[in-house]
């Protein structure tokens, strides 16, 4: 009769002890340039958390944190998990280039993180980061250790991201522009340069004022560049700044016999004189010029006009072209009363 041993149940592998970590809350906004306060995706101060590493649960433990910049090379490829040490990652934070400022300057780099949590407040970056290798940056958080004692804070990093210098926004061109852009904005009118004092000398400050005149006067516009702009430069410009976003802001000015409505840019939207709309009248009896007269009077007359939320631009835009497609064919050829019916259908 043999005797039966009692089996011993697999040894089970050692769970991992417990650690703590700190983490950034957010994501950071992009792109970064040097001088500029460097802040979440949310435009919020950046937030360090410290958690629990196995749950994420945040822990309230009292620490020094120090934030440093790390290379954006750092950690390579797949281990930007768990697999670095605080060795390594002290060998790859980077510091400033020599004769320059500290790389990061803010209000406070180093501070104690109570309750397991901390905004960072104003921190900017005083260098590019086009003068290492990898060309890229990364913000990271450590825990400034006593006499390095104590259980292993993971640290913290942000994704890699490149720094631009603040020289080159400073002048960048908006693509598409805005309409409360400043003028210099567009192609081919430089800041501070002759087409833009020459503007500015004639109260056109933004995209949207050189569109409005665009659109009302022009001949005034092109005049007011001189011969400096080039045929080719003024498409150049035009062709730019009619890349910009309208939104749906309209623009109402009334008379005693008239209503026009007006999109951001001083085009024609709606009208109606005599209490009639216009798609509604016997177009070959409107006086043309005299709705392009009271254009230019809202157009003279813009900050008493009121505001309102309409229709989006685009279209308000389409309905528009049909319409004055419509003005311009009933007036060369009156006896075509179908056209007004088709503009109807169309809008």
């Amino acid at each position: 009769m043999q005797n039966h041993q009692p089996v011993e149940p697999p040894p089970q592998p050692a769970s991992p002890p417990s650690g703590l970590q700190l983490v950034f809350s957010s994501k950071l906004s992009l792109p970064i340039f040097t001088g500029t306060k460097i802040v979440d995706a949310g435009g919020s101060p950046l937030q360090i958390l410290l958690a629990d590493t196995a749950t994420g649960t945040r822990m309230d433990n009292k620490v020094k944190v120090e934030i440093v910049v790390l290379d954006g090379d750092f950690p390579e490829e797949d281990r930007s998990s768990t697999a670095w040490t605080s060795e390594e990652f002290g060998r790859n934070v980077v510091k400033e280039r020599t004769g320059k400022r500290p790389l990061l300057a803010g209000d406070c780099l180093t501070f104690t993180l109570r309750d397991g949590c901390a905004s960072l407040g104003e921190i900017e970056f005083t260098d590019n980061s086009s003068w290492i290798r990898s060309r890229k940056f990364r913000i990271g958080a450590r825990v400034v250790r006593d006499g390095g004692r104590g259980l292993r804070v993971r640290e913290a990093m942000t994704e890699a991201f490149i720094v631009k210098d603040h020289r080159g926004e400073l002048y960048k061109k908006h693509h598409p522009p805005m309409l409360e852009d400043e003028v210099w904005r567009l192609e081919k009118i430089g800041k501070d340069g002759a087409f833009h004092k020459k503007l500015a000398a004639e109260g056109v400050n933004s995209v949207q004022d050189f569109l409005k005149l665009s659109v009302v006067d022009p001949l005034k516009l092109r005049k007011m560049l001189g011969a400096g702009m080039s045929d080719k430069m003024w498409e150049v410009t035009i062709k730019h700044a009619r890349r910009c976003e309208l939104g749906n802001k309209h623009y109402i000015y009334r008379g005693p016999s008239y209503c026009l409505t007006l999109n951001p840019i001083c085009q024609v939207v709606n009208a109606t004189i005599s209490g009639q709309d216009c798609s509604n009248l016997d177009i070959s009896g409107i006086n043309k010029l005299y709705i392009e007269n009271l254009v230019r009077q809202a157009y003279t007359n813009w900050h008493d006009l009121q505001e309102v939320i309409g229709i989006p631009s685009d279209v308000a835009s389409l309905n528009q072209g049909i319409y004055f497609l419509c003005l311009r064919l009933m007036i060369d050829y009156p006896s075509l009363l179908h056209v007004i019916m088709l503009y109807q259908h169309l809008v």
